[in-house]
């Protein structure tokens, strides 16, 4: 008798386990919190957003920073861009090179704009930091290994 994999197993084996954010309002001016790492360094292999409710027009340059928990500075783990207008289904993703804006595209992120290499974090909170204050929803999903016993990452 053959044993089938499930498409979670199978995502699991590949780029490890996936944790869901739900659709949720963009900060106003400010930066929010996405995920959460804790008990120990993970390698995050996927961060994907997609746009659930359109992006109000009205410039908003947007990026993704890491808060670590210990004394830390806050970091950017991308440079910043501009998503005004974006339409329901862009997707945004980080290359892996801090220097390089936040990646988008409507219905499908090419190798291009997604990380080559995986990224190494420490315990602390990946945050979506806006200039602006537009409307607008984004759901986010990211998919990581832990690289310490303990470690984890859950949705803020």
């Amino acid at each position: 008798m053959s044993t089938l994999i499930a498409a979670d197993q199978i995502r699991s084996l590949l780029v490890g386990i996936k944790v869901q954010r739900a659709t949720a309002a963009l900060p106003q001016t400010a930066a929010g919190s996405l995920f959460t790492i804790a008990g120990g360094k993970v390698l995050i292999t996927s961060l994907v957003g997609e746009v659930t409710t359109v992006i109000q027009t009205q410039a908003d340059n947007t990026k993704l920073t890491f808060d670590p928990t210990d004394a830390g500075a806050t970091q950017d783990l991308c440079a910043v861009l501009d998503i005004t207008a974006d339409a329901v289904g862009t997707m945004y993703s980080l290359t892996g090179t801090p220097a390089t804006a936040l990646q988008d595209a409507l219905n499908f992120l090419p190798s291009s704009k997604v990380p080559a290499q995986p990224i190494v974090l420490k315990p602390g909170a990946i945050l979506l930091d806006c200039a602006a204050s537009n409307t607008g929803s984004v759901k986010w999903d990211l998919t990581y290994i832990p690289l310490d016993n303990g470690a984890s990452v859950t949705a803020a």
